[in-house]
């Protein structure tokens, strides 16, 4: 069973940049599909950016697109969310999934497997 954990949150002025982390573990991370994605009190998890392993293709929202690049490093089994130019509206608590499938997946439910989260902070 794969595991995800995420870190590399923080707090940080609009116009800064962080790179929130998903540690894979029990697979190797390009086995699976792996998704990011955000949640702010009150709203729905929103997505993010997902990572499709049937054909390597990475979908970002239009939200973020531009500003955000998903990335994977093998040899630490690790996700990579750098993000920048970050806005006040990019505060949330960052979340990366997984699920195994043969199609694209864009929606939580489809997700099977989750990490606990980190929080990102935008300062105006």
């Amino acid at each position: 069973e794969v595991q995800l954990q995420a870190s590399g949150g923080g707090l940080v002025k609009a116009g800064g940049s962080l790179r929130p982390a998903c540690a894979v573990s029990g697979s190797r991370f390009d086995d699976y599909d792996i998704g990011w994605f955000r949640q702010v009190p009150g709203k729905e998890r929103e997505v993010v950016s997902c990572f499709f392993s049937s054909d390597a293709n990475t979908y970002y929202s239009s939200s973020v697109k531009g500003r955000i690049t998903a990335s994977g490093d093998h040899a630490k089994n690790t996700v990579y969310l750098q993000m920048n130019s970050l806005e006040p509206e990019d505060t949330a608590v960052y979340y990366c999934a997984a699920r195994s499938s043969h199609y694209y997946g864009y929606m939580e439910s489809q997700y099977t497997s989750w990490g606990q989260g980190t929080q990102v902070t935008v300062s105006s």
